[in-house]
C-alpha cells in the first residue's frame, strides 16, 4: 500500500494517557513503518518524539514525512520485519511521554503569564530530554523572573483543568489565542483557563497539578529578546535536589551558612585578585633579577616565570631582543599546566616562527603564530626539554 494515501489516526490527540494500542501496518520498508493509527507523538512543534516499542521492537524515532507519520525502528537483524497488513501492538515509554507532557504544559503556563505581564510572544520552543527552552521577542527584566516562576507555580497549586477542543476558523474569529502561524481549517486549541490559550498539537496533562512544579533555570539575551530555560515535574525536583546538594557542599567548604556563600565567595575573589597581584609583582622582580644575571654576550635568552601579565612579557622580550642576537623568549606557566610564550628574533634578524616549528616537531603540541620578529602561543612540556630543543 502507498503510504502517501494513508492519513494516520492520531490517537494521542484524544487519548494522551493511553500507554498501549493496536494498529495495522499500512506501509513498511526496512525499519520504517507507517500505521493506520498511533499513540506515538512525532517530532513536531519543537518537541522531541515519543519512543517505545512495536511488537517488541524499539521505536527510536517518529517523524512526519510528507504529512504522514513514520515510525523508525531500531535495526535488529534477528527480528522479524513488520509487513503491510500486519496487526501490531504498540507500547509507549510512558515516563518519557509523561515528562514531556509536564514540560510542555509548564511551558504553556509560563508563556501565557509572560504574554499577560509583558505582551511578549513565544517565538521559539524546544523540548528534548536535556532541556526546555522558550524564546520570547522581548527582554524580560531579571528581577521579574521570580514573579513569573511564582505565578506559574500558583497555577499548578490551583490544579486548573486542561481544556482541549478542535475549532473551525469561524469559531476562532474574535477569540484570542497564541499561535506563531495564521492557521486555516480545523485547529487544536489547548487552554488552561485563566492562564493561556494556545494552538498546539502536543499531548498535555489533564490538570496543572500534575505538572508538579516549575523552575526557571536561566534567562539570557537572545536575538533581541530572551531565551528562557525551564524544568518541570520530576526534572525540576532532580535539579532542585542537586542544586541543594551543591549549595550544602559549598557552605561546608566555606564553613558558613547557605545565605552567606555569595558574600564569602566575593571575599575570596577579592583576596585572590590581591594575591595574584602580589605574585605578579614577585614574578616581575624575580624576572628582573634573571635578566640582570644574563650574560650580555649571550646570543640566546630563554626565561621562565609562573605568572606575569601579557603586556609585561612582550615588553621584556622586546628589551631582550634589542640586546641579544638570537632568539629571546619568555615562557609563563608551569611544567604541569603548560606554558604560554612570547619569542622575539633578536638583532641578528632570524625568523621567530621557526621556533614554533621546532617545538611542534619536538611533540610539545605548540600552537601560535605571528611575524618573523615576534611570535606568541602556548605549549605543553617541561622547561628543561624546551631549553634543550630551542638551544639545539
Amino acid at each position: 500500500m502507498d503510504a502517501s494515501t494513508v492519513l494516520t489516526e492520531k490517537l494521542y490527540d484524544r487519548e494522551p494517557y493511553a500507554k498501549e494500542f493496536s494498529a495495522t501496518v499500512v506501509w513498511a520498508e526496512g525499519d520504517e513503518v507507517v500505521l493506520d493509527r498511533t499513540l506515538f507523538f512525532p517530532e513536531e512543534g519543537g518537541q522531541s518524539p515519543d519512543t517505545g516499542r512495536l511488537n517488541g521492537r524499539e521505536v527510536c524515532d517518529v517523524q512526519i514525512v510528507d504529512g504522514r507519520i513514520h515510525h523508525y525502528l531500531k535495526s535488529d537483524a534477528d527480528a522479524e520485519p513488520l509487513k503491510e497488513g500486519q496487526t501490531v501492538q504498540g507500547e509507549l515509554d510512558w515516563e518519557r511521554r509523561f515528562s514531556n507532557m509536564q514540560q510542555h504544559s509548564g511551558e504553556h503556563l509560563v508563556s501565557g503569564i509572560v504574554n499577560r505581564l509583558f505582551g511578549f510572544d513565544n517565538v521559539g520552543f524546544h523540548l528534548s530530554d536535556r532541556e526546555v527552552t522558550l524564546d520570547f521577542n522581548g527582554v524580560i527584566p531579571e528581577d521579574r523572573l521570580t514573579e513569573i516562576e511564582l505565578l506559574a507555580n500558583r497555577a499548578i497549586y490551583a490544579n486548573v483543568e486542561c481544556v482541549i477542543r478542535f475549532t473551525t476558523k469561524e469559531e476562532r474569529s474574535g477569540l484570542f489565542y497564541r499561535s506563531k502561524l495564521d492557521l486555516e481549517g480545523e485547529v487544536r486549541l489547548v487552554e488552561f483557563p485563566g492562564y493561556d490559550v494556545c494552538a498546539c498539537c502536543a499531548p498535555h496533562v489533564r490538570r496543572t497539578g500534575e505538572i508538579g512544579s516549575i523552575r526557571i533555570i536561566k534567562c539570557v539575551n537572545h536575538k533581541g529578546g530572551v531565551r528562557m530555560s525551564i524544568l518541570c515535574g520530576e526534572r525540576a525536583a532532580v535539579f532542585a535536589a542537586e542544586e541543594h546538594r551543591i549549595v550544602a557542599e559549598a557552605a561546608g567548604m566555606l564553613t558558613t551558612s547557605a545565605d552567606q556563600i555569595c558574600p564569602q565567595v566575593r571575599k575570596l575573589q577579592t583576596a585572590n585578585i590581591e594575591m595574584k597581584g602580589k605574585l605578579r609583582q614577585f614574578a616581575a622582580k624575580s624576572l628582573d633579577a634573571e635578566i640582570a644575571a644574563v650574560d650580555p654576550a649571550a646570543e640566546q635568552v630563554l626565561l621562565f616565570a609562573e605568572d606575569l601579565e601579557a603586556s609585561a612579557v612582550r615588553s621584556v622580550v622586546n628589551r631582550l631582543a634589542a640586546e641579544h642576537a638570537g632568539l629571546c623568549a619568555v615562557f609563563i606557566g608551569t611544567d604541569e599546566a603548560g606554558y604560554s610564550f612570547v619569542i622575539g628574533s633578536g638583532t641578528a634578524g632570524g625568523d621567530a616562527r621557526e621556533a614554533i616549528k621546532k617545538m611542534q616537531s619536538a611533540g610539545f603540541a605548540a600552537r601560535g603564530g605571528g611575524k618573523p620578529v615576534m611570535v606568541q602561543g602556548s605549549l605543553q612540556g617541561n622547561a628543561a626539554a624546551i631549553r634543550e630543543v630551542l638551544q639545539s
